[in-house]
């Protein structure tokens, strides 16, 4: 064998990632208004991009479902949308022949920052409070419904809408908004969920352990706080002067606006990327949110007029360049369209009940069964349905929220309902039973095989628990109290 130094010509293929498609998958995961920054910065950095107006005519037509789309513009088989596993924007091509069709040619532009540079550092307050809900709550419905108040939060953290228009817009009973409100409440920063001033102490005072009566009367009677009848509030309190001071003092250490330590309204504003509306002839209108989205034009008029005053390579080099990035821009910004609207349209498809019948209706739903359906990875629905939200009669939701893994299943591992199917069946059954044949978790269990749901016994105890329904034993002793 040869120890002596030689060369060798290798051939071997890898798959690389250039950063016009590293950009353009970033941009899948960004919001309608944050598009609408990049673009902003996108027109200062090109001079060849301009923005255009959305003529009524040329406006985006709404996807109809399930009836196909007559929209040039909606996405098609022959016309892939963005996806991580595609190559389509994979390669840089020579733009020097000034061709319209050509692609874009390099990374985008150096004068232009990356899109996880606009990330704001500061955690708005509705982002804190998701990041807590998983840990608090194990019940998927219980859980859908805390984040829709979360999302009906203002800036101070304050609960503006009432709890029978959640009802009416979620099509559920107010015992369950009830539910999800206390479970909002229970999060960091306490106070938060509440629906007055009085309320929000009251949450702070008893998270201090310091909710006795007197302190539940003297928050009872702000007005008179704020007025200064003092020895009025001490009758009421039933206090001596030094432990009325001392309540005094412990109130005004509360924070009446807790959510203001926390993002901006601004920061935390929701706008819905896709609005859905019922059609007409029966299913759904699927269409991207056009306010939020301005649209890209190349200005080929000046385009010409540069051309004609570069003689120089350099010169030439920097105009074609510019020409490309615009080209790559529109492109990639036209597939990101296709791909939501794609996405979107799967899960009204497969959510369609929720939009009928509301919470009760949602089915499990994987990121993979949408990614099948598409024909895309499973990474690129996953950046579809982050930041997105999707407006419709029954309020704006996140696309995230449409998914949640089924239970009950057969071997295959495939969920063949969801949990709030399984807990609708539990309910009925214990509310069925008679009093001195009350059902344990076994029988449950058996019962609930027979109509379909492979569960586990621990599976049954933990939804019974988070519904509220207490065991054979405890369920046995209230009914022959009620003397039913």
């Amino acid at each position: 064998m040869a120890l002596g130094p030689r060369l060798d010509l290798r051939q071997s293929q890898s798959l690389v990632m250039t950063p016009q498609l590293q950009q353009a998958i970033k941009l899948l995961a960004l919001s309608n208004l944050e598009i609408e920054t990049f673009i902003g910065d996108a027109l200062e950095a090109n001079p060849l991009l301009e923005a255009g107006e959305l003529r009524s005519d040329e406006a985006r037509p709404a996807e109809d479902i399930p009836t196909e789309p007559a929209s040039a513009d909606a996405p098609s088989a022959e016309e892939p949308a963005l996806d991580i596993d595609r190559s389509a924007i994979d390669q840089d091509r020579d733009t020097g022949d000034g061709e319209w069709g050509a692609g874009g040619a390099g990374a985008p532009p150096d004068d232009l920052p990356g899109i996880e540079e606009r990330s704001s550092d500061t955690l708005s307050l509705a982002d804190h409070l998701d990041a807590q809900i998983g840990s608090v709550t194990g019940d998927a419905r219980e859980e859908f419904v805390a984040r829709h108040l979360i999302g009906l939060l203002d800036e101070a953290g304050y609960l503006r809408s009432t709890l029978r228009e959640v009802s009416d817009d979620l099509a559920i009973p107010i015992t369950e908004v009830e539910r999800a409100l206390s479970t909002v409440q229970a999060l960091e920063p306490t106070g938060v969920g509440a629906r007055d001033l009085g309320e929000c102490l009251a949450l702070q005072a008893k998270e201090a352990d310091r909710y006795d009566p007197c302190m539940a009367r003297l928050i009872d009677n702000l007005e008179l706080v704020a007025r200064g009848e003092f020895a009025r509030l001490k009758r009421m309190c039933d206090v001596d002067d030094e432990d009325f001071a001392d309540m005094l003092s412990e109130l005004r250490e509360y924070d009446p606006k807790p959510g203001l330590a926390y993002g901006t309204d601004i920061q935390a504003a929701v706008v819905p990327d896709i609005l859905i509306t019922a059609a007409k002839g029966g299913g759904w209108d699927i269409a991207l949110n056009e306010a939020t989205l301005p649209r890209l034009i190349v200005n080929r008029g000046y385009y010409v007029e540069l051309r004609e005053g570069c003689t120089d390579k350099e010169s030439q080099g920097w105009l074609n360049e510019k020409l490309g990035d615009a080209n790559w821009l529109i492109k990639a910004l036209d597939q990101r369209q296709k791909t939501i609207l794609k996405v979107a349209s799967q899960i009204v498809t497969k959510q369609g009940g929720f939009f009928v019948n509301g919470v009760s209706e949602l089915k499990p739903l994987t990121l993979r069964e949408v990614a099948e359906e598409i024909d895309m990875h499973e990474s690129t629905v996953s950046r579809v349905t982050s930041n997105k939200y999707l407006h419709c009669e029954r309020g704006t939701f996140e696309l995230k929220y449409f998914f949640m893994s089924g239970v009950g299943g057969g071997a295959d591992g495939e969920g063949g309902a969801s949990s709030e199917s399984v807990k609708a069946r539990i309910k009925a059954l214990t509310d069925a039973e008679e009093p001195k044949k009350i059902l344990s978790d076994d029988k449950l269990v058996e019962l609930l095989k027979a109509e379909g749901f492979d569960l586990a016994r621990r599976t049954v105890a933990k939804y019974r628990e988070a519904m509220g329904i207490g065991s054979s034993v405890q369920r046995r002793r209230a009914k022959k109290i009620a003397g039913i």
